[in-house]
Formats: C-alpha cells, sequence, structure tokens
C-alpha cells in the first residue's frame, strides 16, 4: 500500500534545497532581549516585544492577580459565557485611548482579520490590498468571497485605477506598518482615496500601536486621522502591549455588526480575563512611560547609522523594524546562523513571506536594548559582510 503522505516528504525536501526550510528554536527564558534557548544564552533582536511589557512585573502581577480572581480558562465564547468584567473594561479602556466609539476583542489577530473582512464583504463586493499585507489580511481578503484585488505597495494611483471599476461593496485593506518592510502606509492618501470612492477603509496596525503616535495610539494618531478617516482600526496586544490577543475598533454599529456576523468572534472561546487583566496594566504604562518609545526610536536611528556607515543595504523604514536585504534565502539563513553562533539571534525572513530575491535579516528593537547592544550587533554584521 501506498504511503499517503509519500508526496509531502519529497515536498519538504524541495523547501530544504531552496533555504526555506523552517524549524523551531526552544526558548526556556521569559521574553526579553535575553534569552535563554536550546541551553544558551543570546542577545534577541527578533522580538515584537518593543516596549518590553512582556515580562515586566506590573503586567506579570496583574495576571497572576486576574488568575486568581478569575480562574484560567474563560469557558466559552464571549457571546455565551465568557465576557468578563475584565474583558469589557477592556474593551472600554482601549477605545478611549484611540478615540473610537467602541472596540471589540478577539482572541488574535488572525481571526480579528478574518472575521472583520469576510463580516463586511462577500460576493458581488469587492476587497482592495496592498501587495505587502500580512498573510491575515491576504487570506481575509481571499476567503471573503469578495473580488479579490492587490495594489502596488504603497501606490495610490494605482489602487484609484483599480477602485474605477469596482461593483457592490467596496474595502480597501492595508498594514499600518509594514512588518517585514518597517515603513509606513501613506494613510492620509488612502483615506482621500476610500472617500472619493465611497469605499471603507481598513488598517492593521499590529506594530504601530503603542510603538508611533502622541502616548503610542499609533499611526492614524501619527496622521493626524480619526474615526472618521478611518473607520476600521485592528490592533494586536502580542506585540508592544506584551500579552495577547486582538481588538477591533470603530463605530457603534461597526461593532455591534461584528459582534453579530464576524465567525471568529462567535465561535470561539474567549481569551482568558486573566490576559485582559494584564493588559490593562499594560496599557497604562504604554500611555505613561513614553521614555520607552524616545529610546526606541534612539536605538533604531543609531542602528541606521552604523549600518549605512558599514554599507549594509537597508529598507526605508523608521520604526523600531529595521530589515537588512540580503536577497539570497540560503545566504540569509546562513548570515542568521553565523549571528547564532556569535550569540545574537536575528532572524532570516524568506519567500513566501517576502517576494522572491529579497530575502533578509529582520532586526527588531526593544526599549530594553542599550547602546552597547546595538553596537555589538552592528559589529558582528561588520565582520560576516552580508
Amino acid at each position: 500500500m501506498t504511503d499517503a503522505f509519500s508526496a509531502l516528504a519529497g515536498n519538504l525536501e524541495a523547501i530544504v534545497g531552496q533555504g526555506l526550510y523552517r524549524s523551531r528554536r526552544i526558548t526556556e527564558s521569559p521574553q526579553g532581549i535575553h534569552l535563554q534557548i536550546d541551553g544558551r544564552k543570546v542577545l534577541n533582536f527578533c522580538s515584537n516585544d518593543y516596549l518590553g511589557l512582556a515580562n515586566h512585573p506590573a503586567v506579570v502581577q496583574a495576571f497572576k492577580a486576574g488568575a486568581d480572581r478569575y480562574g484560567v480558562g474563560s469557558g466559552s465564547a464571549h457571546l455565551i459565557c465568557g465576557h468578563s468584567a475584565a474583558h469589557h473594561a477592556l474593551e472600554e479602556e482601549l477605545a478611549a485611548f484611540i478615540g473610537r466609539d467602541r472596540a471589540l476583542l478577539f482572541s488574535t489577530g488572525y481571526m480579528a482579520n478574518m472575521g472583520v473582512i469576510s463580516a463586511l464583504v462577500g460576493r458581488g463586493d469587492a476587497v482592495f490590498e496592498d501587495r505587502l499585507n500580512h498573510a491575515s489580511l491576504l487570506d481575509g481578503g481571499l476567503l471573503s468571497g469578495a473580488r479579490f484585488n492587490r495594489y502596488a505597495h504603497g501606490d495610490v494611483s494605482h489602487l484609484n485605477a483599480k477602485l474605477e471599476t469596482a461593483q457592490g461593496r467596496k474595502l480597501i485593506v492595508t498594514d499600518g506598518v509594514f512588518s517585514m518592510d518597517g515603513d509606513l502606509a501613506p494613510l492620509q492618501s488612502l483615506s482621500e482615496t476610500a472617500k472619493n470612492h465611497d469605499a471603507w477603509l481598513m488598517v492593521d496596525d499590529a506594530h504601530g500601536l503603542g510603538v508611533i503616535g502622541e502616548q503610542g495610539r499609533g499611526i492614524v494618531d501619527y496622521y493626524g486621522l480619526g474615526q472618521d478617516d478611518v473607520p476600521i482600526l485592528i490592533g494586536t496586544l502580542g506585540k508592544a502591549f506584551g500579552t495577547f490577543g486582538a481588538f477591533v475598533a470603530g463605530s457603534d454599529v461597526l461593532i455591534e455588526t461584528l459582534i453579530q456576523k464576524a465567525r471568529t468572534y462567535i465561535y470561539t472561546t474567549a481569551l482568558p480575563a486573566a490576559v485582559a487583566e494584564a493588559t490593562r496594566a499594560s496599557l497604562k504604562i504604554v500611555m505613561t512611560e513614553s521614555w520607552r518609545r524616545d529610546k526606541l526610536k534612539m536605538l533604531s536611528e543609531r542602528f541606521r547609522q552604523g549600518a549605512q556607515q558599514l554599507g549594509l543595504q537597508l529598507m526605508p523604514s523608521s520604526s523600531a523594524i529595521q530589515p537588512v536585504l540580503i536577497g539570497d534565502s540560503q545566504r540569509a539563513v546562513d548570515i542568521s546562523n553565523a549571528l547564532l553562533n556569535a550569540g545574537l539571534l536575528v532572524s532570516a525572513i524568506r519567500p513566501p513571506t517576502v517576494p522572491q530575491g529579497s530575502a533578509r535579516l529582520r532586526v527588531t528593537f526593544s526599549a530594553q536594548h542599550e547602546e552597547r547592544h546595538v553596537d555589538r550587533l552592528l559589529a558582528a554584521l561588520d565582520n560576516l559582510h552580508p
């Protein structure tokens, strides 16, 4: 009898041969700039814990107190009996933080994006996505049943041309800060375009919320825009906030529509109430400790200046995400492994996460890093000549 999975083995071998094989490393310590991985201590430059809150004492204590009060599991979906006072308080605090009518918690950012897009558009409608959007946004558009359109990265003219012939409801979807490039979406132009074509604009600010804008209110605030300009805003809590989960924020009618129609909200267990309590604590830190954002900006600028002096090929990013373009996938993996041997953890990002021929080292910074850590990374890259 033929092994039903024999073809899969050949596929795996092909992935290895292309330098695209992915493997997991086992972390044996809390998240932070120093990690214990596979029995050794490394300096971490690949986490999205931008503000260093994932292991912050106040956040940890709030999580413990939440578990003492609410237990561990939420027991049910939000619409059954899983929506606790902690969840509700966090939704209200997040809405107030970013200046929106309401917010709605989702268990993950992926589920938020999938649920929102499919709740708002379907067969007979059209969705328009930046070519470099995160996989969750692309998957949400593809699975919604709406006509799926991709426009060139940040190219509003290309988007305009596609919108001219669109039928039905029209939804424009973009990342705020692009996770693999670190650049910002042209939100002002996108907002004007959406209004001109009677389209909705949805922004996933996973990598901007907490990091940019006044008090870390994100990319919409950074551009001086509001709820009328960007009616659908997605935020994740597992990055700058250091916890877990996601939310959608907007008008009352948007949130009520999602409660009724977003399948990834209706048909899944609510995230633990203790996570909501931990996030309420991290939100207070995000709002009050602006030095974390200031330091993050300083570290990123120091790295860019040093990398340019070394002749490294950087991408046009002003965020905490600083990709070093390598090109060849296997070469990127080899450099990443060499850095790990030197005690530095930097991810090699390869297709299909990024376009063919654009494999890179994705360097990310945390407010916990110091200038000496940046200089150590630069010295290691100089020795490797990527």
